[in-house]
């Protein structure tokens, strides 16, 4: 498996972590030290305890709206790596980044940043795609 497939699979187990609800397999993805998350209109949250209590809180919400994702794009440089892909919830587009770590051979989220995507025309898909981006 290369260091992208990688990177790739830990993406994919943040969001099914995410859209089973399941706070224990989302904290497993999660790295011990040093993380990071920016909520859509949320302020930075700093450390792994604020990081898993504002997932605790999503999750545990009814109101959650479900979660899908989609084009992922992963970029690794040494033991870091970034994966870009495109997030639906509740309807709205969302880019998110997603930064790991090689952590004891296992790659660890250490941050997560969502912001919604500006409206604009997109006549090959009705969801913007990441080849997108600029």
């Amino acid at each position: 498996m290369t260091d992208e497939d990688a990177i790739l699979a830990a993406n994919a187990a943040y969001y099914h972590g995410f859209g089973a609800a399941d706070l224990a397999r989302m904290s497993l993805v999660w790295a011990d030290d040093d993380v990071s998350c920016v909520h859509p209109g949320w302020p930075a949250l700093i450390g792994r305890q604020a990081v898993l209590q504002s997932y605790r809180d999503i999750l545990g919400s009814p109101l959650q709206a479900a979660i899908d994702y989609r084009d992922g794009l992963a970029m690794v440089s040494g033991s870091e790596g970034r994966v870009f892909c495109t997030e639906i919830v509740g309807g709205m587009t969302l880019v998110a980044t997603n930064w790991f770590r090689r952590i004891g051979g296992d790659w660890r989220l250490i941050h997560h940043q969502a912001s919604p995507i500006a409206a604009f025309i997109n006549k090959e898909a009705s969801q913007p795609s990441l080849g997108r981006l600029n």
